[in-house]
């Protein structure tokens, strides 16, 4: 049984807390499906102010709904749409303070004020994007970004 309790109030800390419970949830399991489950679930109890926390894998060049808690998503977003979209497209992580000021903005849940999304790639090419939503207007900053991008690069060996 896994029982990992992170909680702090120093981001630092939380991230490299976080980046060491997912490196034991993903160790020698070779099935991405459950690995993005187990990281959904791990950053859901983890990270304070998030109303949503998931994937979207990239099938076919369209990215689809994968692993997440919270509200139910958007089953589908092409390259190039919305937040997640623009992050598959670019391969670049996206950190937008007000998503209702990001161009073409795809509103799956009318709660999300702030998004986080970093892209997976492995070997140059996309496996999916890491979603981060927040109720709270400019939640993620700087610290978050990095604290986040790492926790990708160890799900970009494991998904």
């Amino acid at each position: 049984m896994y029982d990992f309790k992170i909680a702090s109030d120093d981001k630092a800390t939380l991230y490299r807390d976080l980046a060491a419970a997912l490196e034991g949830l993903v160790a020698g399991e070779p099935d991405g499906i459950a690995n993005m489950a187990n990281a959904a679930a791990l950053i859901w109890e983890s990270v304070p102010g998030l109303n949503w926390a998931g994937f979207y894998r990239n099938v076919g060049g369209e990215l689809v709904l994968g692993p997440f808690q919270g509200r139910a998503a958007c089953i589908r977003i092409p390259f190039g749409k919305g937040v997640c979209g623009a992050a598959a497209a670019t391969l670049q992580v996206q950190r937008v303070d007000d998503v209702h000021a990001f161009p073409g903005h795809i509103a799956c849940d009318a709660a999300s004020n702030s998004e986080l999304v970093v892209p997976i790639v492995r070997d140059g090419v996309l496996i999916a994007v890491l979603d981060l939503d927040s109720p709270d207007k400019g939640r993620f900053d700087a610290e978050d970004e990095a604290g986040f991008v790492a926790l990708g690069a160890i799900l970009a060996t494991a998904v």
